[in-house]
Protein backbone atom coordinates (compact mmCIF):
# COMPACT_ATOMS: atom_id res chain seq x y z
CA UNK A 1 0.00 0.00 0.00
CA UNK A 2 1.73 3.57 -1.24
CA UNK A 3 0.96 6.24 0.35
CA UNK A 4 1.55 8.12 -2.44
CA UNK A 5 -1.80 9.30 -4.15
CA UNK A 6 -0.71 7.82 -7.84
CA UNK A 7 2.35 6.34 -9.30
CA UNK A 8 2.47 9.21 -11.67
CA UNK A 9 1.49 12.71 -12.01
CA UNK A 10 0.56 14.87 -14.07
CA UNK A 11 0.34 15.01 -17.98
CA UNK A 12 4.08 13.90 -17.91
CA UNK A 13 3.72 11.41 -15.73
CA UNK A 14 6.34 12.11 -13.12
CA UNK A 15 6.83 9.98 -10.12
CA UNK A 16 6.73 10.36 -6.46
CA UNK A 17 10.47 10.21 -6.77
CA UNK A 18 10.76 12.70 -9.55
CA UNK A 19 9.33 14.95 -7.64
CA UNK A 20 11.02 14.58 -4.19
CA UNK A 21 13.90 14.57 -6.02
CA UNK A 22 13.63 18.16 -8.10
CA UNK A 23 14.10 20.78 -5.45
CA UNK A 24 10.91 22.89 -7.21
CA UNK A 25 8.40 19.96 -6.96
CA UNK A 26 9.89 19.35 -3.65
CA UNK A 27 8.70 22.76 -2.78
CA UNK A 28 5.61 23.18 -4.87
CA UNK A 29 4.28 19.80 -3.50
CA UNK A 30 4.48 21.57 -0.11
CA UNK A 31 7.83 19.15 0.92
CA UNK A 32 5.96 15.90 -0.28
CA UNK A 33 2.37 16.78 1.10
CA UNK A 34 1.13 17.28 -1.84
CA UNK A 35 1.88 13.51 -2.99
CA UNK A 36 -0.99 12.74 -0.66
CA UNK A 37 -3.78 10.03 -1.69
CA UNK A 38 -6.45 12.25 -0.06
CA UNK A 39 -7.04 16.18 0.23
CA UNK A 40 -3.48 16.64 -0.69
CA UNK A 41 -4.54 21.01 0.09
CA UNK A 42 -5.44 19.99 3.45
CA UNK A 43 -2.21 18.43 4.32
CA UNK A 44 -0.69 21.19 2.34
CA UNK A 45 -1.59 23.42 4.74
CA UNK A 46 -0.95 21.12 7.75
CA UNK A 47 2.78 21.21 6.42
CA UNK A 48 2.75 24.97 6.99
CA UNK A 49 2.04 24.86 10.55
CA UNK A 50 5.82 23.82 11.34
CA UNK A 51 7.17 26.76 9.33
CA UNK A 52 4.51 28.71 10.69
CA UNK A 53 5.89 27.73 14.12
CA UNK A 54 9.65 28.56 13.22
CA UNK A 55 8.83 31.78 11.23
CA UNK A 56 6.51 33.38 14.13
CA UNK A 57 9.51 32.75 16.43
CA UNK A 58 11.58 35.04 14.54
CA UNK A 59 9.41 38.64 15.10
CA UNK A 60 6.68 40.30 13.24
CA UNK A 61 9.27 42.24 10.61
CA UNK A 62 11.24 38.72 9.63
CA UNK A 63 7.92 36.94 9.59
CA UNK A 64 6.61 39.25 7.00
CA UNK A 65 9.71 39.14 4.91
CA UNK A 66 9.16 35.52 4.95
CA UNK A 67 6.24 35.33 3.91
CA UNK A 68 5.99 38.09 1.59
CA UNK A 69 8.76 35.63 -0.26
CA UNK A 70 7.17 32.86 0.03
CA UNK A 71 4.30 34.65 -2.02
CA UNK A 72 7.10 35.54 -4.52
CA UNK A 73 8.84 32.96 -4.89
CA UNK A 74 6.13 30.63 -5.05
CA UNK A 75 4.65 32.82 -7.78
CA UNK A 76 7.15 30.78 -10.28
CA UNK A 77 7.73 27.82 -8.54
CA UNK A 78 4.09 26.73 -8.92
CA UNK A 79 4.47 28.23 -12.84
CA UNK A 80 7.77 25.95 -13.18
CA UNK A 81 5.71 22.88 -11.24
CA UNK A 82 2.79 23.33 -13.92
CA UNK A 83 5.14 23.21 -16.79
CA UNK A 84 7.05 20.36 -15.28
CA UNK A 85 3.70 18.50 -14.25
CA UNK A 86 1.90 19.47 -18.09
CA UNK A 87 -0.78 20.48 -16.43
CA UNK A 88 -1.98 24.09 -15.05
CA UNK A 89 -2.83 23.94 -11.26
CA UNK A 90 -2.26 20.35 -10.33
CA UNK A 91 -3.60 19.55 -7.27
CA UNK A 92 -0.60 18.11 -5.85
CA UNK A 93 0.97 21.71 -6.46
CA UNK A 94 0.48 23.13 -2.76
CA UNK A 95 2.79 25.50 -2.21
CA UNK A 96 0.27 27.99 -2.21
CA UNK A 97 -1.92 26.56 0.56
CA UNK A 98 1.40 26.90 2.70
CA UNK A 99 1.71 30.82 1.56
CA UNK A 100 -2.10 30.98 2.12
CA UNK A 101 -1.58 29.68 5.49
CA UNK A 102 1.43 32.00 6.38
CA UNK A 103 -0.94 35.34 4.86
CA UNK A 104 -3.87 34.40 7.12
CA UNK A 105 -1.74 33.81 10.60
CA UNK A 106 0.42 37.18 9.67
CA UNK A 107 -1.32 39.78 12.11
CA UNK A 108 -2.82 37.45 14.72
CA UNK A 109 -1.13 36.02 17.80
CA UNK A 110 0.40 32.95 17.71
CA UNK A 111 -2.00 30.46 20.31
CA UNK A 112 -3.48 27.20 19.06
CA UNK A 113 -6.71 28.97 19.53
CA UNK A 114 -5.57 31.05 16.10
CA UNK A 115 -3.41 27.91 14.89
CA UNK A 116 -6.81 26.04 14.62
CA UNK A 117 -9.06 28.27 13.51
CA UNK A 118 -6.56 29.89 10.80
CA UNK A 119 -6.65 26.31 9.68
CA UNK A 120 -10.50 25.86 9.42
CA UNK A 121 -10.76 29.25 8.08
CA UNK A 122 -8.55 29.40 5.13
CA UNK A 123 -9.55 25.65 4.19
CA UNK A 124 -12.98 26.88 3.85
CA UNK A 125 -12.21 30.04 1.72
CA UNK A 126 -9.98 28.05 -0.13
CA UNK A 127 -12.79 24.85 -0.92
CA UNK A 128 -15.52 27.20 -1.64
CA UNK A 129 -13.79 29.64 -3.04
CA UNK A 130 -16.50 32.79 -2.59
CA UNK A 131 -16.53 35.45 -5.32
CA UNK A 132 -14.19 37.02 -6.66
CA UNK A 133 -12.00 33.73 -5.54
CA UNK A 134 -13.39 31.29 -8.41
CA UNK A 135 -13.76 34.38 -11.03
CA UNK A 136 -9.37 35.04 -10.25
CA UNK A 137 -8.95 30.75 -9.82
CA UNK A 138 -10.93 30.33 -13.38
CA UNK A 139 -9.60 33.61 -15.18
CA UNK A 140 -5.61 33.84 -14.25
CA UNK A 141 -3.46 31.40 -15.68
CA UNK A 142 0.13 30.45 -14.96
CA UNK A 143 2.12 30.49 -11.84
CA UNK A 144 0.29 33.80 -10.27
CA UNK A 145 -3.13 32.49 -10.85
CA UNK A 146 -2.66 29.04 -8.99
CA UNK A 147 -0.98 31.54 -6.14
CA UNK A 148 -3.68 34.39 -6.49
CA UNK A 149 -6.72 32.96 -5.19
CA UNK A 150 -5.07 31.68 -2.26
CA UNK A 151 -3.71 34.41 -1.23
CA UNK A 152 -6.98 36.46 -1.96
CA UNK A 153 -8.64 33.13 0.00
CA UNK A 154 -5.66 33.52 2.94
CA UNK A 155 -6.69 37.39 3.26
CA UNK A 156 -10.29 36.83 3.81
CA UNK A 157 -9.46 34.13 6.44
CA UNK A 158 -7.30 36.21 7.91
CA UNK A 159 -9.12 39.53 8.06
CA UNK A 160 -11.99 37.17 9.99
CA UNK A 161 -9.51 35.66 11.97
CA UNK A 162 -8.13 38.68 13.17
CA UNK A 163 -11.76 39.93 13.67
CA UNK A 164 -12.38 37.00 15.93
CA UNK A 165 -9.11 37.66 17.87
CA UNK A 166 -10.28 41.31 17.82
CA UNK A 167 -13.71 40.73 19.84
CA UNK A 168 -11.83 37.72 22.07
CA UNK A 169 -14.03 35.36 20.72
CA UNK A 170 -10.86 33.32 20.34
CA UNK A 171 -7.48 34.21 21.79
Amino acid sequence: MSIFHKSSHGSNQLTPGQILADPVLFLAFGFGSGLAKKAPGTLGTAAAIPLYLAFVQAGLTLYSVLTVAAILFGIPICGRAAEKLGEHDYNGIVWDEVAGYLITMWLVPATWQTIIAGFILFRIFDILKPWPIRWIDRQIGGGLGIMLDDVLAAVFAGALLWLFVLQGWIQ
